[in-house]
């Protein structure tokens, strides 16, 4: 047998023998896979159905059993959340796992046929240097010579296609790379999602724990928590009121983006409003609370520990916390951004800050998680847009809490803006 045969024998018993090690692996980790699939399906189903009664949960009357209830659901359904996320990572593991087995055995492949191209070559180079005249003194005969050229083309042919293949197998490794680069992403994604889902667990027992605290779980008590609220945003309104007479700011004109141009993002993953802008029937009933001038923002539906995110990209003009001057009036814990098409937004009633002052974030970065901090009877984001030029982070003496400053975003009543004007279409 010549040389060239013996390395595609060789090479044939090599590549059958790694394609069965190869075929063996991928079944195993393909079954993986597929377990994982199943497991995150049925958490799935089980995360809605907690949503549909943590829903249906929120939109009754309120009292201290259905605030317990709800937070008992949060804390289930983040609890299922975790679980559904260790079950996605454990399923990208396995995709990882087989996409470097495909790598690996692809890497050997080029290897073998590297090896035959070279043994090929120099099959050709040592016959096409004997000299025809010195081979027929040698004895040859013209036939075994005609042989053995058409054998040197059928070589020739085959280190052709050897090259071809070799050349195939490089854009197949380089694909599979970009694959498994594109995996090891989602898992950083994912261990990121997870170590969100975490803290917000943590949040949301501690709110529970809090209210249990406070209301010792009597029914008359978490009534008169929020009778308290009530009264606390009442006179905070009338602070602001007769600050917002003396600003000054004026809204410059053409510095808004076009209403239904949609520039904002849903600072929620889902989007449930609870207490549209302007003059809602809740802000209409209230009175002493709104002044008459209506809810100056949007709220959504948002479980204590829930992830908030920036509706636009920009700069975090300024944080703070008005419990701090005068509990449960006002925003509580605040974000204020400011960004690049006029327009900045606040983000409210958080129990965790995320960002600093001077940061810069992008459209969809956690900058907090919510809670019920400052005025709030429910869990949820107040969420509000000002216009940039007629709205600045300001400080003025609270009324309700004799002596106490607050520190927050305010404007001209023209620079309270419909959010629903420029985020997405519901």
């Amino acid at each position: 047998m010549s040389p060239v045969g013996h390395v595609l024998e060789t090479r044939a018993d090599t590549a059958t023998s790694t394609a069965t090690l190869a075929d063996a692996a991928d079944t195993a980790t393909q079954s993986q896979i597929d377990q994982s699939s199943a497991q995150i399906a049925q958490l799935k189903a089980e995360i809605a159905q907690l949503q549909t009664q943590l829903t249906a949960t929120s939109k009754q009357k309120q009292t201290l059993q259905s605030a317990i209830t709800g937070l008992n659901l949060n804390i289930q359904k983040i609890t299922k959340s975790i679980s559904l996320t260790n079950a996605q990572i454990a399923q990208k593991d396995s995709e990882i796992k087989k996409i470097s087995g495909g790598i690996s055995t692809t890497t050997s492949e080029i290897g073998q046929v590297q090896t035959e191209v070279g043994a090929s070559l120099q099959a050709l180079a040592t016959q096409d240097a004997e000299p025809l005249a010195l081979e027929l003194f040698g004895g040859a005969t013209l036939s075994s010579l005609f042989d053995e050229e058409a054998s040197l083309a059928a070589i020739r042919i085959g280190l052709e296609q050897k090259i071809t293949e070799l050349a195939t197998l490089k854009t197949t490794l380089q694909s599979s790379k970009t694959v498994a680069q594109q995996k090891r992403a989602d898992l950083a994604a994912l261990q990121q999602q997870l170590n969100q889902q975490k803290q917000g667990l943590a949040i949301a027992r501690d709110t529970q724990t809090q209210l249990l605290a406070v209301t010792k779980n009597q029914e008359s008590n978490y009534q008169a928590l929020i009778a308290q609220k009530q009264a606390q945003e009442a006179k905070f309104e009338q602070d602001l009121l007769a600050y917002q007479s003396k600003l000054g700011l004026k809204v410059t004109a053409g510095s808004l983006p076009p209403s239904g141009s949609h520039p904002l993002a849903w600072p929620v993953d889902s989007v449930r409003i609870t207490q549209y802008f302007g003059n809602t029937p809740f802000a209409t009933q209230n009175p002493q609370i709104y002044n008459g001038h209506g809810h100056s923002g949007v709220d959504f539906a948002a479980s204590p520990g829930t992830p908030i995110k920036a509706a636009r990209s920009g700069v975090v003009l300024g944080t703070g916390n008005t419990d701090l001057t005068c509990p449960n009036a006002s925003y509580g814990k605040w974000i204020f951004i400011k960004h690049d098409d006029g327009l900045s937004t606040i983000y409210a009633h958080l129990s965790v800050i995320g960002v600093t002052q001077g940061q810069m974030v992008t459209t969809g970065q956690v900058i907090g998680y919510s809670d019920t901090t400052g005025y709030a009877t429910g869990p949820h984001l107040h969420f509000g847009v000002f216009a940039s030029s007629g709205s600045e982070i300001a400080s003025f003496a609270s009324q309700g809490c004799k002596g106490k400053t607050y520190t927050m975003p305010v404007g001209d009543l023209s620079a309270y803006l419909n959010p629903l004007s420029y985020l997405p279409s519901i």
